[in-house]
């Protein structure tokens, strides 16, 4: 494969997993971006993308109303506030982590993070849309027939809604473990 490439915007979905981490140092390894022009302004990039589950969805909690005439829509902003922080940890911690992925391959300069809050295989899908992205790189966790029925599949799905082409990286093999 040639040193420059004609991608100019590839989108790597990671959620922490292993199994996101391993498409993205596929991406890496194997997509090769356009190489700047003297008459561009932008610059090509990889776009590390995270989607934050809503506080809601996060915590699985929904009190309800208080019974015996307690306020109906009782609302804790401390509580909301601890869920949201960790929130913010976790989503830390994920990019930290691929971004040191992506200085093992020494494409720093290349890569900007992105981050939203919602649900993941729908924001995906928005997202590439509305950046534009010539594709979409994620990784598949591989479920199996009962667990896709329940959980669904963002990999799946994706592949079937994203505007633009979807590679989807299944399992270890083809990606070298030590980078």
């Amino acid at each position: 494969m040639s040193e420059s490439g004609n991608l100019n915007l590839v989108v790597v979905a990671v959620d922490g997993s292993q199994e996101s981490m391993n498409a993205l140092r596929w991406a890496l390894l194997n997509l090769k971006l356009r190489s700047p022009t003297p008459d561009t302004t932008d610059s090509a990039s990889f776009i590390i993308f995270h989607v934050q589950s809503p506080p809601s969805i996060a915590t699985g909690l929904n009190p309800g109303p208080i019974p015996f005439g307690g306020p109906s829509d009782l609302e804790v902003p401390a509580f909301a506030a601890a869920i949201e922080a960790h929130q913010k940890r976790i989503t830390d911690s994920i990019l930290y982590h691929a971004l040191g992925i992506c200085s093992q391959f020494n494409h720093t300069a290349k890569v900007r993070t992105h981050v939203v809050v919602g649900e993941p295989k729908e924001k995906i899908c928005e997202t590439v849309q509305d950046l534009h992205a010539d594709v979409l790189v994620i990784g598949s966790r591989a479920f199996g027939p009962i667990k896709r029925m329940f959980l669904g599949s963002v990999s799946n799905y994706c592949a079937h809604h994203a505007q633009c082409p979807v590679i989807i990286i299944k399992g270890k093999d083809g990606v070298d473990k030590g980078n």
